[in-house]
């Protein structure tokens, strides 16, 4: 098992919100970290932050769409730093609450493709260099409460998500013991995404028992847990942090 000061960990959707709060999290600990993002700038902006605390950081522009792309990410990130011990497959996008009959194939198609065919894309492309070694490597999924019940997105969040968490367990299932993958369920998150629904988050949480909408760090710490060797029983589970939201 690899301990986080000598680990190498890509994050998708690194440039803002809980990837940036993941990849400052592996940092701090230690990790080499591969800024994956469609947002170059804000990738870029991430990598130097950390290199700049004394950390080690590259930014990748790509697509987790384009299986092109996260073939590059792959390349990329073994050419700098070596290998990759953990992959964080967090890019995803929103689709505002649309119900199914609203929702235009656009929307689902966009939806489906970010959020679930980019960790398969991603995970698939990572697998050959994740298993290299004997070292265990770590895959972890940003999944949602959306992926357990309705109600916490539109019809195309909501199914992206539950598809994740059933494509978390298959993996564990397939790959195990050679791949340790979790999801992570987050709640209400208050991030660039989510900064115009300030109000509805606050709604939302007032009748959870911590009251209030999490912090992207708040977060990355749960993520940074289940790659750690303190979670190293932890096998195909979805881990909800969601300040009690689902405690019915």
């Amino acid at each position: 098992m690899v301990s986080l000061p000598d680990s190498v960990a890509v994050i998708t959707g690194a440039a803002s919100g809980m990837g940036k709060a993941m990849a400052h999290e592996f940092a701090d600990e230690g990790a080499s970290v591969v800024v994956v993002d469609v947002d170059e700038d804000g990738a870029a902006a991430v990598a130097t932050e950390i290199a700049d605390g004394g950390g080690d950081a590259m930014a990748v522009y790509e697509d987790v769409t384009d299986t092109d792309s996260v073939e590059s990410v792959v390349e990329e990130s073994v050419e700098e730093f070596g290998t990759i011990d953990i992959l964080c497959n967090n890019a995803g996008i929103l689709d505002d609450f649309t119900p199914a009959g609203e929702a235009s194939d656009d929307l689902w198609n966009a939806v489906i493709d970010v959020n679930l065919n980019g960790p398969f894309h991603m995970t698939r492309a990572a697998l050959p260099v994740l298993q290299e070694g004997n070292e265990e490597g770590v895959v972890i999924n940003t999944a949602s409460i959306a992926g357990k019940v309705a109600g916490g997105g539109g019809a195309a969040y909501t199914t992206s998500k539950h598809g994740l968490i059933g494509f978390t367990k298959q993996l564990s299932h397939d790959y195990g013991p050679d791949i340790r993958a979790n999801a992570v369920c987050p709640g209400a998150v208050a991030t660039g995404m989510t900064e115009d629904m300030i109000e509805d988050l606050e709604a939302m949480t007032e009748g959870t028992p911590a009251g209030r909408y999490a912090k992207p760090e708040e977060i990355a710490r749960v993520v940074r847990y289940l790659a750690s060797d303190e979670a190293s029983f932890v096998h195909g589970t979805a881990v909800n942090v969601d300040g009690g939201w689902l405690v019915d």
